[in-house]
């Protein structure tokens, strides 16, 4: 009985490896879009390689975009000897305690000190070893409207300042910080990285405390009209070394006020004035070579691809219409891949761009995806991860399937009115994303025509015998 069990257990693993074996076969047979000629049974089939190292890349600036709300937002003066000096100023918005109509507390409170609190985010890009930062904060001369603002805003704001601080960049160091115990003695508590800055009591005084007119606390949009706002920026000449791109939490931006009755150290209070909308303007002074690169006067035809609404490339293939012309119409596309290469020497100390993404414009001049990022096309339904654009860090490469791209290139299905390499958010993992990005500051160096490492569109094609 045993030995015929052991028969039949056999017999199952063996079908069970042949259905499996079978399902794998047919799973890997997929629907190819060819060229000319569709696949007949009796056809040979016999795949060959055509790398196009022609691609003419040439770079360009990136386009200005809202900067309004950025969950991560940046404060920046970088001198990159790569790419130029990269400048970030912020603009805020202030809004009433609670958001709301606000009540002065006892008349015996006066106040003890004044702080503001600017949460970290993750994102530094630069040097945080040997860089110390001078931040200074200003009231705008222009009230912060409830409006679109994009990085190529320019603001105008008073000299005076309302609070300064030196400091070391430490975006991933907690602090101990004293919390208010109504009623009890204050006591320690760990806070998540922040900039804890003294900030000018006289302002707060004469904005919202008993210095300010009573209509700046029963409405919001009166206190917004008085204060205006506030301007964060960088001081040059108080920021030593290479400096770099800060990245704050703007959203849990807020100043602290906190009060006392007289010399009282146990029943203190605290009131909180938090920001209420945020912008970021972005500057880049680029160095002599990257202006020669956007000029089209470079020698060394490198292409430098930047975050914050920086730079961009544009591809071009002259030479792929021709190529596959020479083949004549019986071929069928079965891969097509862009190899993008991080130039040696250049992602140290400062790192790449994790991800590039990749897009077209249509007749209109606006962007769309490509087919193969499109998740309304069946050639495009894998997601971001099968498309690519990811750094690999073992090889310096980034690699884009645009199988479908180029074959409606060479069908005629699709024009190109321009098709672009550039930064994007490397956390998207839904869609492609193929707006400029703003909330990440790292950059790329690639290599030009003449370089063996150059961009290349790799084809994989199979040319039927009739």
């Amino acid at each position: 009985m045993l030995h015929k069990l052991n028969g039949y257990m056999k017999f199952f693993k063996l079908g069970l490896l042949t259905l499996l074996i079978s399902l794998f076969i047919l799973s890997s047979c997929k629907n190819q879009d060819g060229i000319g000629l569709g696949v007949e049974p009796g056809n040979q089939l016999d795949g060959s390689l055509i790398a196009d190292t022609n691609v003419v890349v040439t770079n360009v600036l990136e386009d200005s975009s809202s900067t309004n709300g950025l969950v991560r937002t940046p404060l920046a003066y970088f001198k990159d000897p790569e790419f130029g000096v990269t400048e970030s100023n912020i603009a805020a918005q202030l809004t009433l305690p609670g958001r709301a109509a606000y009540t002065l507390t006892d008349s015996a409170y006066v106040v003890d000190s004044v702080v503001l609190v600017m949460p970290y985010a993750e994102g530094f890009y630069g040097d945080s070893l040997t860089s110390k930062f001078k931040l200074d904060v200003h009231q705008l001369n222009e009230k912060y409207e409830a409006t679109t603002y994009y990085n190529t805003k320019t603001w105008d704001y008073n000299s005076a300042l309302l609070a300064t601080k030196t400091f070391i960049a430490r975006p991933h160091d907690t602090l101990k910080i004293t919390s208010i115990v109504d009623g009890a003695a204050d006591t320690l508590i760990k806070v998540r990285p922040q900039l804890r800055i003294p900030f000018s009591t006289a302002f707060i005084n004469s904005q919202l405390l008993r210095g300010a007119p009573a209509a700046n606390r029963a409405s919001t949009l009166a206190f917004q009209n008085s204060v205006k706002g506030l301007y964060f920026t960088l001081d040059k000449a108080g920021t030593t070394g290479p400096g770099g791109n800060l990245m704050f939490q703007m959203d849990s931006t807020r100043i602290d006020i906190y009060m006392r009755v007289g010399t009282n150290t146990i029943d203190t209070t605290m009131i909180t004035v938090p920001v209420s909308q945020h912008m970021a303007s972005v500057k880049h002074t680029y160095s002599a070579n990257v202006q020669a690169a956007l000029n089209k006067t470079s020698t060394d035809g490198l292409i430098y691809l930047q975050g914050l609404a920086g730079l961009r490339a544009k591809l071009e293939f002259p030479d792929l219409k021709n190529k596959f012309a020479a083949l004549g119409s019986n071929v069928i596309i079965n891969r097509a891949e862009i190899v993008v290469t991080a130039r040696t020497g250049t992602t140290i100390p400062y790192r790449p761009l994790d991800k590039l993404t990749l897009y077209q414009l249509d007749l209109a001049k606006q962007r769309i995806r490509i087919q193969d990022a499109d998740l309304n096309d069946p050639r495009g339904g894998n997601g971001p991860t099968y498309f690519g654009g990811y750094y690999n860090k073992a090889n310096g490469e980034y690699h884009f399937l645009v199988t479908g791209y180029i074959q409606d290139l060479l069908r005629g299905k699709t024009v190109d009115y321009g098709t672009y390499l550039a930064p994007v958010d490397p956390a998207s993992s839904t869609t492609v994303n193929i707006n400029p990005v703003l909330t990440y500051a790292e950059r790329t160096v690639i290599s030009g025509k003449n370089s063996p490492s150059r961009v290349k569109l790799n084809i994989i094609y199979t040319k039927i015998n009739q």
